[in-house]
């Protein structure tokens, strides 16, 4: 039953969400998903929640960045998503701290927590500078929230800003996660508030259960290349994988 579900995982990420160079603990959609059906499809959601597209259609028009450099923003980054960074880059140096990002964030999404902030943060990191991400990142980190956004709305289905138990297991097997019972009670506890009543998750905090479950997902699959659903870990290897979804952003 492990190994069934673990292909099941492993053949419907790679048929829909292939590994992305800046992105690697990321939804994706195929190339395809880039067309002008795709566009339309944000703009609905943009219209339903920011009154601007966020992140599908910005990889259309290409706008020359000539003061980053060769550290500049992809070819075809949507110039709202240059905007955004360069607004909170007021010193000009090409990069953005965690506190900025947030800032940036809060223009085209919503004010994350710092705790994601900092997730993403890890997750996105600049080669060279890891407490700062660059334009490159930048552009795929917006980008991979408004893949998370079209997915967090389409299991919304009641149309309240968030999302229940049931809502987040169904959305987490349309990615191709298998999610067992116990481990996704482990999952939304984290945001029980204590006040007894059911527990829902915001974009915020679904984006951070979505990323920790792929990032490691994807972790464990490097020590699993048959796909087999388990793997030998020693005990470093273990903690190296694990600790870094539960300190580095804590």
């Amino acid at each position: 039953m492990e190994s069934s579900r673990y292909e099941q995982k492993k053949l419907a990420s790679s048929r829909h969400y292939p590994s992305h160079s800046f992105a690697p603990s990321a939804p994706e959609l195929p190339p395809e998903s880039y067309g002008p059906h795709h566009q339309r499809q944000q703009e609905t959601y943009s219209d339903n929640h920011h009154g601007s597209s966020p992140s599908y259609s910005y990889y259309g028009q290409h706008q020359q960045q000539p003061s980053y450099g060769q550290s500049g923003f992809p070819a075809g980054t949507h110039p709202d998503v240059v905007r955004a960074f360069q607004m909170v880059d007021r010193d000009r140096s090409g990069f953005i701290d965690e506190n900025e990002l947030q800032q940036a964030l809060s223009s085209g999404y919503e004010r994350f927590n710092i705790r994601t902030i900092r997730l993403l943060m890890f997750l996105f990191k600049n080669p060279h500078d890891s407490l700062r991400i660059g334009p490159r990142e930048f552009a795929a980190l917006w980008s991979c929230l408004g893949h998370w956004r079209a997915i967090f709305e389409r299991f919304d289905r009641d149309r309240s800003g968030k999302i229940d138990l049931m809502e987040l297991r169904d959305a987490l097997y349309s990615l191709g996660y298998a999610i067992p019972p116990s481990v996704l009670q482990v999952l939304i506890s984290k945001y029980d508030n204590g006040s007894g009543r059911k527990v829902e998750l915001n974009f915020d905090s679904f984006v951070e259960c979505g990323m920790i479950v792929k990032g490691l997902t994807e972790k464990f699959k490097e020590k699993d290349p048959r796909y087999t659903g388990s793997a030998t870990l020693t005990y470093d290897s273990f903690m190296s994988i694990v600790i870094p979804f539960l300190v580095s952003y804590d």
